[in-house]
């Protein structure tokens, strides 16, 4: 029996980490500890919350002795760590809350590990701390082939000769990536100086379902369905990999099992996209799937004041976790985007729900008036 923590378990890509680690792993105990801010939903687990296997605690991550309480109530043997405040947007807003859960709530968890796993007579043996982190920490690339898309949808096409490395000098630029960044350093800090079994992986743009939307591909899904603007910073020429999110969560499967003590892996997609190049895929795709006149809503798109700091190109290089644990993404973009507008399309309950209260006083905060 394998006791595994899941932070943020009830959040994006931490409820398709939970799920597919209890119906695959029936002999583990997962335990999904989240705090259930505004971006964890348990609803995210209905289908899985009543297996044997599977425990919920709300909890703190910075609450040192709830933490250390879990890890000796259910001899915990890992933590796979993905709670974590996300948002660039918010991080500028408010990046005391980001230093306060990343950096600090991830100190807090390496301490109550270290605490109880040197308590054992066995030590670290057998155990493991996955850190999840972002690409956003290496910084920015320079876009050096910026005529775009020779078609609609062209796989693996890239915009420029440099791509995000495992050895790539952090270089973070906004509150958010700096916390991550942060947080990186005490993991590989905690193997450095006492031998904690520790990993880190550094991962693309995630998209898929049950994705909070705050974020684009949710967000525009949900304004073109209402046929409400689609704010657009800048010219909308930034450059992202996106990576379908439960590819990731297979990644981060292989990883926690196979892969090796105190290294960093790159996950990504190979899916290089301008902004406004996904944008308008994802209007194509919804009004074709809603019955409407494809291309009809790409007026919606507005143009609004760029974000501060805004990176102009992220890319991630994945062939280090392809060649050491043969992971590689399983989708091509166009059958991820075509997943990912059906769910949201078919569970509009669920988006319903999600876009009240105070994520619409939210919204109006970030966008009203650009």
């Amino acid at each position: 029996m394998k006791n595994i923590i899941i932070t943020g378990g009830a959040g994006f890509i931490g409820s398709h980490v939970v799920r597919l680690f209890v119906n695959k792993y029936p002999e583990y105990h997962i335990i999904n500890l989240d705090k259930l801010t505004y971006a964890g939903n348990l609803s995210n687990l209905k289908d899985i919350e009543d297996k044997s296997n599977y425990t919920f605690v709300k909890a703190d991550i910075c609450d040192f002795d709830v933490v250390l309480g879990l890890m000796r109530e259910y001899d915990v043997d890992g933590i796979i760590h993905l709670a974590a405040e996300s948002h660039v947007d918010r991080s500028i807003k408010d990046p005391f809350t980001f230093a306060r859960t990343n950096v600090m709530g991830t100190l807090t968890l390496l301490q109550a590990a270290k605490v109880y796993w040197e308590s054992l007579p066995g030590g670290y043996e057998g155990k493991r701390f996955y850190h999840i982190s972002t690409d956003e920490v290496y910084g920015a690339l320079e876009l050096t082939h910026p005529e775009g898309r020779t078609s609609e949808i062209s796989a693996h096409e890239v915009y420029g000769d440099e791509f995000f490395l495992e050895t790539t000098k952090y270089n973070p630029h906004s509150p958010y990536s700096a916390s991550k960044a942060s947080s990186d350093h005490f993991v590989r800090a905690f193997h450095d100086t006492y031998g904690m079994p520790t990993i880190v992986t550094n991962c693309s743009n995630n998209y898929g379902p049950y994705q909070f939307p705050e974020k684009l591909i949710p967000l525009f899904i949900n304004n073109i369905r209402h046929r409400r603007p689609l704010p657009v910073y800048g010219k909308g020429e930034n450059v992202r990999d996106w990576l379908y999110v439960v590819d990731h969560a297979r990644a981060i499967d292989v990883i926690f099992h196979k892969g090796r003590i105190a290294e960093t892996y790159n996950i990504g997609g190979f899916n290089e996209w301008k902004n406004i190049d996904i944008i308008k895929v994802v209007i194509n795709t919804v009004d074709r799937l809603l019955g409407r006149s494809e291309g009809e809503d790409m007026n919606l798109i507005t143009y609004v004041t760029d974000r501060k700091g805004h990176d102009m190109r992220y890319a991630i290089d994945s062939t280090k976790l392809k060649n050491e644990l043969g992971w590689e993404p399983s989708l091509q973009f166009e059958e991820g985007i075509e997943k990912t507008v059906r769910w949201y399309l078919d569970n509009q309950e669920w988006m319903d729900n999600i876009t009240s209260g105070e994520y619409e006083k939210y919204y109006e905060s970030m966008y009203a008036g650009r």
